[in-house]
């Protein structure tokens, strides 16, 4: 059995870049910064913690996500849908296939799984 442990996950200073995002919106581009989680047996899921700094940007993911957010507060909109506001404290559950826009106004950091 392997336990992986982050302690104080909310300000970590594990985070390591990883550049800017794919399809900015924004000028400056928002930036990212990450560690990725894997769980041995289950290599394909995708998890860890991720940091994103203030600004907007295209999703482009097409995985199912669960992400739970540790700090920060964003919108994201959904093509052909409402704006959902989401801020620290919050789980969010986006089926696959969920594109759309993220506009963030302060540094978000989550735990996410991708699946």
């Amino acid at each position: 059995m392997t336990i992986q442990h982050i302690k104080k996950t909310t300000n970590t200073p594990e985070l390591e870049s990883w550049g800017s995002v794919g399809i900015p919106l924004s000028d400056p581009a928002c930036e990212l910064r990450g560690i990725k989680k894997v769980i041995p047996g289950r290599e394909a899921i995708d998890s860890g913690v991720w940091e994103c700094t203030p600004g907007r940007f295209r999703r482009q993911i097409t995985e199912g996500e669960v992400m739970h957010i540790l700090a920060g507060r964003a919108t994201f909109t959904p093509d052909d849908d409402h704006p959902i506001a989401i801020e620290t404290g919050d789980t969010v559950f986006l089926s696959p296939n969920t594109v759309g826009i993220w506009d963030i106004q302060e540094t978000v950091r989550k735990v996410y799984v991708l699946l």
